[in-house]
């Protein structure tokens, strides 16, 4: 069975695909932009972008009953190589140790510097 999870907080665009889905015990949550909620333009650089993405993420999370702390797979696509480094920065500050799982790839995003998946294991946090 799968429940579909919406937050009235994260940004809704106008495209065919759910916030999130969870499926027995994991969480599968779509990929999130950089983007103000309400407006959908990016914001900032790679590091607002960063940390917009994780925001997002976590609001969805929230409505699922979950935190940050339950992601155990990341999959990040970044517009351009040279932002790897700043978002490897952002991402540990927000994104706590022992780390998830996690990919980097590098993708044409059109106007967003980082695109961020994730999915979440719902009856526990990493490390425990």
């Amino acid at each position: 069975m799968t429940t579909i999870i919406t937050s009235e907080l994260a940004p809704k665009f106008p495209l065919p695909f759910s916030h999130a889905v969870r499926a027995g015990d994991f969480v599968y949550v779509a990929g999130q932009v950089g983007v103000d909620p309400q407006t959908l333009e990016p914001i900032g650089g790679i590091r607002e972008q960063t940390a917009q993405c994780i925001r997002n993420i976590e609001v969805i999370l929230k409505e699922a009953g979950l935190s940050l702390e339950h992601i155990v797979k990341v999959t990040t696509h970044l517009s351009r190589t040279e932002d790897q480094a700043a978002y490897n920065e952002v991402y540990a500050e927000l994104i706590t140790a022992p780390y998830p799982a996690r990919i980097t790839v590098f993708s044409g995003l059109g106007p967003y510097l980082i695109e961020i998946e994730v999915m979440a294991y719902a009856p526990s946090k990493r490390g425990e």
